[in-house]
This record gives C-alpha cells, structure tokens and sequence, in this order.
C-alpha cells in the first residue's frame, strides 16, 4: 500500500455517522467493511458500539479479533475477507453472539470458539481447518445450527458425501450444512 496508513476503527466510526447522519453509539447495525484504505486492527474505539446488534468488518486487513468486550448486545458479527488466524478475542461476547460469518481467513483451529454459548450460525468457508479433530470440537456447542465448512482443506480431501455423512453424524445438532437442509435417516 505504499504510503497509506491503515483507516483506523476511529476513522472507520466517524466515517460512517457521517456517511449515515446518525450515532455510532445508538445505532443497531454498522458496517465498516471494504474501508480504503483497509482497516489492519481491531481496537478498543469499537467499545462506542454499546448499542450494536450486528457489525460487519470484513473485506479488510484485519489479523486479531479484538475490542469486543463492550459490545453486550452484538448478535452478528461479519469478519469474511481478512486475515484472521485465530478465534480468539471473542470470549466476551460468549452470552450474546448468534451469529459469526469468518468466512475467507486463516483460521485452523476451533480454540476460542466452543465457548459461544448462543451461536447458531458459523459460516467458516474458505479457512485452513485440515483435521476431523476440529470439526469433532464443534459438537461441543449446544447451539450450532448452521455450518458453513466448504473450501477448508479437510473439506477439499474428502469426497463431499463422505464429508456431509460423517459431518452429520459428527454434530448431531446441525440442521444446515454447507447451505443445506439436514437430513437425517
């Protein structure tokens, strides 16, 4: 990028009430995706957002999940296109997240994630996910409804149906997979 310094969460923020003539503090959705130039990190400015329901940050630089701690009402949080390598920095929002779309990132192990208590929908396509070991974890979450798993390298190794039938058999709790409906025998 040369000489451009990366768009800060601040300057992201500001942006944006300008853009939407309103407050970042009351507002229930925010979008800070395809910022120019892209945002690299993630830090406490986002603590503004108290009101926040669902906030997107992808199509950024992003490498760590982080200033989250004083979104208590965040239930989609949208971190598709970045550089992320781990879930950490989303403990905090254990009790209220529904919703994590992560997909398109370096993301190889499930660690800080099983601890999602709410989360419904993991949309985690295009990630670096290689062993059955990761995937087993996520049977762990009471929750998880929606999976989205293609293009991860485990996925790419197996023939899909072997993938989808033991995935099923796996996370007794799905109901979508991969974008469709679960069926079970």
């Amino acid at each position: 990028m040369g000489d451009l310094k990366a768009t800060t969460i601040k300057d992201a923020i500001k942006k944006w009430e300008d853009d939407n003539k309103e407050s970042a503090t009351e507002a229930k959705s925010i979008g800070l995706q395809f910022q120019w130039p892209p945002i690299e990190k993630m830090d406490s400015s986002l603590s503004v957002l108290v009101n926040c329901e669902k906030l997107s940050l992808s199509t950024n630089m992003i490498e760590k999940i982080n200033g989250l701690s004083a979104l208590r009402n965040l239930k989609i949080l949208s971190l598709g296109r970045n550089y992320i390598k781990a879930f950490t920095g989303l403990e905090s929002l254990a009790d209220t997240l529904e919703e994590l779309w992560i997909s398109y990132n370096f993301i190889e192990k499930m660690k800080g994630i099983l601890g999602m208590r709410k989360l419904k929908v993991l949309y985690m396509s295009n990630n670096s996910v290689k062993e059955w070991a990761e995937v087993n974890k996520l049977a762990e979450m009471e929750s998880l409804q929606d999976l989205l798993f293609v293009g991860n390298p485990l996925f790419e190794a197996l023939d899909e149906s072997v993938w989808r039938s033991e995935c099923i058999r796996k996370l007794p709790k799905l109901v979508i997979l991969d974008g469709l409906p679960v069926i079970r025998e």
